[in-house]
């Protein structure tokens, strides 16, 4: 994989370093920074070189709110306490690993859409099931592990989070399905627009699987709203 790179979920980053270091000082926020960068660019140097890598923040704005209709987009965070240094690890790596925060949408969007121009060789780092839909390398910064997706296998990982929905960000699926109800749903689709019949027929309209499409789906380019592949 050489010219590669490893792209980096800083906002997963941020937020680990600054719980670790909750009752710290800040420097004690930023070595848990290094220390969780350094094993990230070690794990990955099996694949790709060190200075390869790009990481990014989520920033202002986010077009989601706009979209969601049938709850509030992230509406089960509103008023959660955040660690007291994760402001203070976001500008550490935008000083010391040059992080790129995005506006308008998520971090999550933008490392989908780098990731698409790099091509399928390219290593997302993250715990976010969400990059799952995105075909390519993905390194689990927990776990240390690597899963390689390919293009339908992340379809059927968006087309089952339209069907089961995604509690953390709060976006409602159908009752009683969850990942694996979802996986057997699509278990013999054997194309997108498949998929996609079976969603509607299971919610038996387009509104609702449509909103929920436009809600998990990772952008692949600049201002991208996701369209069912039978009006494309």
């Amino acid at each position: 994989m050489q010219g590669g790179k490893v792209l980096i979920d800083g906002d997963i980053v941020a937020y680990r370093a600054a719980f670790a270091s909750q009752k710290d000082f800040p420097d004690r926020a930023a070595s848990k920074v290094d220390e969780i960068m350094s094993t990230i660019l070690k794990d990955t140097t099996v694949f790709i070189d060190h200075n390869s890598y790009e990481v990014y923040l989520t920033g202002s704005g986010n077009f989601r709110h706009e979209i969601a209709k049938s709850a509030d987009y992230k509406g089960n965070r509103k008023g959660r306490e955040k660690p007291i240094h994760l402001s203070f690890c976001k500008d550490y790596l935008i000083i010391n690993y040059n992080a790129r925060v995005t506006e308008g949408e998520e971090a999550d969007d933008a490392i989908a859409i780098r990731a698409t121009e790099l091509g399928k060789d390219t290593i997302i780092a993250s715990v976010d099931k969400d990059f799952l839909q995105v075909p390519c390398i993905h390194y689990n910064i927990t776990k240390q592990s690597f899963t390689e997706i390919g293009e339908f296998e992340g379809l059927q990982k968006f087309y089952s989070q339209i069907l089961s929905g995604d509690a953390t960000d709060n976006i409602i699926g159908l009752s009683r399905v969850g990942p694996k109800t979802a996986e057997k749903m699509l278990k013999d689709c054997r194309t997108e627009l498949d998929m996609w019949d079976v969603c509607v027929q299971a919610y038996g309209d387009r509104v609702r699987p449509l909103e929920n499409a436009r809600l998990v789906w990772l952008r692949r380019k600049e201002g991208e709203l996701w369209q069912p592949p039978d009006t494309r």
